[in-house]
Parts: structure tokens; sequence; C-alpha cells
């Protein structure tokens, strides 16, 4: 039998808790059922006793304190939620207990915001992790040794997991099930709780918000006139021209601020423009091409779908409020 750890940490989203629990002990159920004996033993363990989540407004009470527990095989870190510094401070005494037990061969999986109490246990440091993508900017910021894929719905590095942002976290905890329990049960457990198992990216959920809290005000001014320009075509000679910066000076600078070239910032400026029209408008795909400053299709199809991770007509068929009116 497998023995699973969900961690109770202070100020922790309770779905995060309550949804893995959930699908793993679904799975215990469906091989009962089946007449053969249940897989996972599933215990909460916090620090306390009770342990305050969702701000306060909900408590956790835990039979079993993470001292109590001498072994495990996996390790499930929930999403925490408020102020993310004073948050990993209210729960440091976890990072020891974690880094023991990994080290003793446990797997450790973290959810969606969860993945800012695993990175500060320096296991992710060189290695690939998501989170939310609205925190990439901080998660950047305080694990640069990390390797921030925030497009990932999932990543895997040799027993060391995270997923994506909010509810997307079922979509790691099918992934373990079907490592442990085989892709039927994980099919199975998909369709009892409604879970779209072959999505793999959350490209398309990212609302693009350039980073502007770094200090440097010559990269500020061209974030700023980046976005309020994006219809037309700015290179980088023209925005190091208005700040009387060297070219190259710019763009090292601004990727050390905002952790994009700044080519890839006009690129996510202008594609978040044409998100939202494709969302609210009734023009049609070149309409809006032309209207964010690209004249080349194939280049305006290519790069919307390197950012969204679907093609404009596809984005506009799942999001555009008259046609879900419509339907």
């Amino acid at each position: 039998m497998k023995h699973i750890t969900i961690l109770v940490p202070m100020g922790a989203i309770l779905g995060s808790i309550e949804g893995p629990r959930l699908v793993f002990s679904e799975v215990n159920a469906l091989l009962q059922r089946m007449g053969k004996p249940a897989l996972f033993d599933i215990q909460l363990a916090g620090l306390a006793d009770e342990t305050p989540v969702c701000g306060g407004m909900y408590s956790v009470y835990t039979k079993t304190l993470i001292q109590d527990i001498a072994h495990t095989d996996l390790v499930v870190i929930p999403a925490i939620d408020g102020d993310i510094r004073q948050a990993l401070e209210n729960n440091r005494a976890f990072i020891p207990w974690i880094l023991a037990h990994y080290n003793r061969g446990a797997e450790v999986a973290s959810l969606c915001m969860g993945a800012f109490i695993l990175a500060s246990t320096g296991l992710l440091r060189g290695r690939e992790c998501t989170t939310h993508w609205a925190a990439a900017n901080d998660f950047r910021h305080m694990f640069p040794e990390v390797k921030l894929v925030e497009d990932k719905l999932i990543t895997d590095e040799h027993g060391i997991y995270s997923s994506g942002g909010a509810f997307s976290y079922l979509n790691l905890v099918l992934y373990l099930v079907e490592k442990y329990a085989g892709r039927d049960m994980a099919i199975t457990c998909a369709k009892v709780f409604q879970i779209d198992i072959e999505r793999v990216s959350q490209s398309a959920f990212i609302v693009f918000n350039g980073q502007k809290e770094h200090g440097d005000e010559p990269i500020r001014k061209a974030q700023i006139y980046i976005e309020d320009n994006y219809q037309e075509k700015i290179t980088v000679d023209q925005l190091a021209d208005m700040l009387a910066l060297g070219r190259r000076n710019l763009e090292r600078r601004f990727k050390k601020a905002t952790a994009n070239s700044v080519a890839e910032y006009i690129q996510r400026v202008k594609m978040e423009a044409a998100k939202t029209s494709l969302e609210s408008s009734r023009e049609n795909v070149n309409e809006v091409m032309y209207q964010v400053g690209y004249t080349d299709p194939k280049a305006f199809r290519s790069t919307f779908k390197r950012i969204t991770g679907l093609s404009p007509n596809e984005y506009r068929s799942k999001y555009n409020r008259e046609r879900a009116v419509a339907a």
C-alpha cells in the first residue's frame, strides 16, 4: 500500500486539501468494489491539531502531526493563499520535514501556489516547475534558480511534481493516479470527477501583465510605451533611442527586469490585445491581426498559437461572449 501524506499548511486553500483526498479515496473505493485491496493509505498532517485555512474562514482538524509520520511515499503540498512571504514564514516548519522524507525516498508534489513551499526546500534548484500564472513574476523574483515554465500544466522532475493554477491541480492528481494505479483507473476517475484528462497546458488561461515592480524606471517607461502603442511596429532600436540607452544595455536590463526579451514582451502585449478582441468583438481574425500591428497572417497565427496553445479561431470559439450566449 502506498502512503500519501497531504500536508495542511496554515492559510492553505481548502479545495486543494480536500480535492486530492477525494480523488485518491475514490481510487480505493473503485478497487474495493472490484474486490481488490485499497491502494492508498491517505493521511492529512499538519503542524497542529487544528489549522486555520482560507484566511481563517475554516479550520482543518488533523489526527496526525508531521512529526508522527515515520515513512511516507508521496507528500502533497496544497496551495497557499494571502501574502506569500507571510505564508512561507507561517509554514517554514514543513521545510526540513519535506526534505527529510524526500531524502528517504518519498516523492513530492506541489499544487498551484504550493510551489512556493516546494521551492523553499531547495529541491527545485535547476529544475522545472509550474504554478499559477498570476504568481509567475513573484516566483521568478523569489526563486531565480528554478526554471519556471508557467505555460505547463504539470511538471515531473524525477519524483518532484508541480501543477498549474487553481483547479488544474486535479490534472496532476490524475497524473499520479495513472502512475500508481494505471491509465484505466485515471480515466475512470476523470469521468467520475468530470476532469479533462487531456489538458497539458495552461497557456490559454494566462493573462499577460508585465512585471513592473522592478525599480528600473527606464525599462518601466519602455513597457508603458509598448503597451500604449502595441498597434504600431516597435523596434528595439527605436526604444533604445527613446531612452538614450545602448541596444545591448536595453536588452540586458529589460530581460533582467521583466523576464522577457523586448521582442517577447512586444509579442505578449500584442497577443493579449488580440485575445481581448477575439473574446468580445465581431471582427474576423484578419481584422484583429491588423488591429494589433501584424500584417502577415501566418506569423500572427503562429505567434498566437505558440503563446496561447490555441489557434485564433479556436480561441474565439472557446471564449467569445456572443458565441457562448448563442450556444
